[in-house]
């Protein structure tokens, strides 16, 4: 059985190796690896200050370590930018909205799809022939996004608009329309009532099943992570303090320690 991208589930999709990465004297990561495995729910966990969303602009390029390296799709990177990351198949959203709140939905979904026109720009404007057969080819795989998350209703309204919880939807369609093999989700979450939470969840579970898509996610809620990860990994103060299921996780002291602020 294969996931997005042609990779046998269980394969692993990306090595994070002996991540260092400082800003002037701080230190936001410490000899950091782990890796990411083809189709699972990857969890990065850790209290404020520990460096989860630090990895992440690290994985998607934002971000180049002083040490260290990333290995997607077993070839090696160290300095590529956030473009070169998507191109490759790493989406990304982040913690605060990046949306373009006076554009409606459907556009703010369709911007995502950038990376895969081929058309010039000179044919874009003149929307004919080519131009306007691929437009239509993006536009129909932009309605089907739509249609999967539920918010046909929307379609036309500005974001800037829209409630929070709606908002965070419309972003994680944007990161979808890239057609990622790995999707990073930076707190998708936070700000919601459960209603919200729950809806999330639901659609962060049905694109990696339904689209095969490898996702890695930061979340605060210990539940929610629980529930939905194949395997967790835990941050404290940049350094890597569990790997495992989140059974093992849950248990292990050193992860009880940092969340509950305990010293021996």
């Amino acid at each position: 059985m294969t996931s997005a991208g042609g990779r046998r589930i269980g394969d692993v999709l990306l090595k994070v190796e002996d991540i260092s990465l400082s800003f002037g004297g701080v230190r936001a990561l410490t000899g950091v690896s782990f890796d990411i495995r083809a189709h699972e729910i990857r969890a990065i966990i850790g209290p404020n200050g520990a460096g989860k969303s630090s990895m992440l602009n690290v994985i998607n390029g934002f971000y180049h370590p002083q040490q260290g390296k990333i290995i997607f799709k077993d070839i090696a990177r160290t300095d590529i930018g956030p473009y070169d990351a998507a191109s490759r198949g790493i989406a990304r959203t982040f913690q605060n909205i990046a949306l373009f709140r006076g554009m409606s939905t459907l556009d703010n979904i369709m911007t995502g799809r950038l990376l895969k026109m081929k058309e010039n720009l000179f044919w874009q404007a003149l929307y004919w022939g080519r131009a306007k057969k691929e437009e239509m080819e993006h536009r129909a795989v932009v309605e089907r996004i739509i249609d999967f998350l539920e918010i046909q209703s929307i379609r036309k309204v500005p974001v800037g608009r829209l409630p929070y919880g709606l908002q965070k939807r419309v972003e994680l369609g944007r990161a979808l329309a890239m057609e990622p093999e790995l999707l990073l989700l930076d707190e998708p979450m936070a700000g919601m009532n459960v209603e919200e939470k729950e809806d999330m969840c639901r659609f962060i579970l049905d694109v990696n099943d339904e689209f095969g898509t490898t996702i890695a996610l930061i979340e605060h809620d210990m539940g929610v992570v629980m529930d939905i990860s194949d395997r967790v990994v835990v941050l404290d103060y940049g350094k890597k303090i569990a790997d495992g299921t989140p059974d093992e996780v849950r248990g292990n002291q050193a992860v009880i320690d940092a969340y509950l602020g305990v010293k021996h």
